[in-house]
């Protein structure tokens, strides 16, 4: 039985423990992230802990999911103070792989989920969920969960990996768990390091506008009317450049044909303020 969090490195290592939890008929809860953690990760691990025996979360700065000219070295790394925080959470295992011990050679095989990986980030970040599902897979086969918690604030991805799952027989659950955000509405994220106090300032406007696109919703204005009027919002800013505001059938991720009174859609926004890009939505229903 694990007292303590284990930090491990090896894929090896990490079978062997999951092993001897299956042994002993424990539910295995798995968070995997990328690390510089923050609120919204540790409520994933939060959301695990109560669902699961046993917490393991991953920390892995996935390469293959970064295009040529994104962040992949400059993307916030502090492994001490990641795990330092894990523990205090309740992870059970933290896995801290290198790069090397992911990919020891080039990778020759890849996952490529259709559709849903077409609009949104996967226009403007060509390739990027594919090496976003490769890994997940990839991981998923390493840890072996029974369910596996992703933050709704990358809710393509949600769409993505549950895609996946479902396609390949995966043998996971895959848990969708709410937006963090900051006391002043900004969503969580790591790169919200990179931005000058001005930019952060100016940011808010994302949320923001996801707030009134939900007050929109409830009066039943039309959806074409409601981005238009987002998209006013934000190039109010001056420092705001935005990549795309779409509102689409959510978690299918299609074009909306026709308004139908219950359908499930979200409102997704990515917007550059200064070099760093922000994701936000909102995940609703029409009247």
């Amino acid at each position: 039985m694990i007292q303590t969090m284990q930090q491990l490195s090896t894929i090896e290592d990490v079978r062997v423990q999951i092993q001897a939890a299956r042994r002993q008929g424990k539910t295995i809860g798995f968070v995997p992230t990328m690390g510089f953690l923050h609120e919204g990760h540790l409520s994933l691990v939060k959301a695990a802990r109560e669902k699961c025996d046993l917490v393991v979360m991953s920390i892995f700065v996935n390469p293959l999911q970064f295009g040529p000219n994104e962040d992949f070295e400059r993307y916030p790394r502090d492994i001490e103070r990641d795990s330092r925080m894990a523990s205090e959470a309740g992870v059970d295992l933290l896995f801290t792989p290198a790069v090397e011990e992911m990919y020891p050679k080039p990778i020759l095989t890849t996952v490529s989920v259709a559709n849903v990986t077409t609009p949104l980030c996967g226009a403007s970040r060509p390739g990027h969920f594919d090496g976003v599902s490769t890994v997940v897979l990839k991981l998923f086969s390493i840890v072996q969960p029974d369910y596996a918690f992703f933050g709704q604030k990358d809710a393509q991805q949600v769409a993505v990996v549950t895609q996946m799952v479902k396609d390949l027989s995966v043998p996971v659950e895959v848990v969708p768990c709410p937006i963090v955000r900051e006391a002043d509405g900004l969503a969580m994220s790591s790169r919200n390091v990179y931005l000058s106090a001005e930019e952060r300032s100016q940011a808010l406007i994302l949320s923001q506008s996801l707030q009134q696109a939900a007050e929109w919703l409830a009066e039943g204005k039309p959806l074409a009317e409601i981005k238009e009027r987002i998209e006013q919002m934000i190039a109010a800013k001056p420092l705001a450049d935005i990549d795309y505001i779409q509102i689409l059938g959510y978690p299918d991720l299609e074009p909306i044909e026709k308004e139908t009174s219950g359908q499930d859609i979200i409102v997704a926004l990515a917007v550059r303020f200064g070099k760093t890009r922000l994701i936000d939505n909102l995940i609703a229903s029409v009247r």
